[in-house]
């Protein structure tokens, strides 16, 4: 059962029918972030140069083209993960995004600890840049975010779903640890809530049983109802579109609902081989 890993090429090129995911995949991230692009606006990357961040920044790409985009990449920018000065590749996305049209977006590709309010002291506004981020965050990376102008698409953030399961989730976690869950604890709850699901609906543990038990399974989560797709095992589920609150009081007050976008909004390609 795979949760947190979102490479597509495990429910892709590197599938294999003992495995499931119960996580979104990296084109689902992308989709739901590609929704914010109008026609005309432009776009740059800025992403580690390793496999994560040229996955993701392929997958956002693949997003565009399936969301019938017409928005301009204008540049590609890769570094080291371990960069501490954005100076002179975000200079590099400053000259590239002259001549852009419509709104421009720097979408920035990352994880923890993730740069955007070190890169915001370069002052994106002069140029008439915005953020875009892909998958949300963390609640601590989140933090961070207060103030700034940023936009994207999310798996998961606490206050969105509206059902009994996330309710209990949220107000269980607050009362044991302080705070409120992350995508990550949302992660390993709907991971539970599939095994779960499986092993009743195939009335045992028998390899086969639950195989054809979770193909095609519907399970409930704190997101809401999720599928596996029987042709990849990927859980098809709702995804989130986000704006960062422009003020907020609270530690991990942090995001607006633009929208949630439905499963059936989210042409995920199958490219199993099975």
């Amino acid at each position: 059962m795979l949760e947190p890993a979102i490479a597509d090429s495990l429910t892709g090129a590197s599938w294999n029918r003992y495995l499931f995911r119960a996580s979104r995949n990296s084109f689902q991230d992308a989709l739901a972030t590609a929704v914010s692009l109008k026609d005309g606006d432009t776009v740059a990357f800025l992403a580690p140069d390793y496999v994560y961040g040229k996955d993701t920044v392929a997958a956002f790409k693949d997003a565009m083209a399936a969301t019938k985009s017409k928005a301009m990449v204008a540049h590609e920018e890769f570094i080291p993960l371990s960069t501490t000065d954005f100076t002179a590749p975000m200079q590099r996305v400053f000259d590239a995004m002259k001549s852009g049209t419509g709104k421009k977006y720097l979408v920035v590709v990352w994880g923890a600890p993730n740069p955007i309010r070190k890169i915001s002291e370069l002052k994106l506004e002069r140029f008439g840049i915005e953020f875009l981020s892909i998958g949300g965050g963390n609640l601590e990376t989140m933090k961070a975010w207060k103030g700034l102008d940023i936009s994207g698409g999310a798996y998961y953030y606490y206050g969105f779903p509206k059902n009994p399961m996330n309710d209990w989730l949220v107000t269980e976690h607050q009362k044991r640890f302080k705070q409120p869950p992350d995508l990550f604890t949302a992660g390993g709850f709907v991971t539970a809530a599939a095994i779960i699901s499986g092993l009743k609906k195939a009335n045992s543990s028998d390899t086969e049983k639950l195989i054809a038990a979770m193909e095609g399974m519907q399970f409930d989560t704190p997101k809401g109802s999720m599928t596996f797709r029987k042709e990849d095992h990927q859980a098809m589920q709702v995804q989130y579109q986000f704006r960062v609150k422009k003020s907020s009081t609270r530690d991990f007050d942090l995001l607006d609902l633009v929208r949630e976008i439905p499963a059936s909004e989210m042409p995920v390609p199958i490219k199993t081989k099975r």
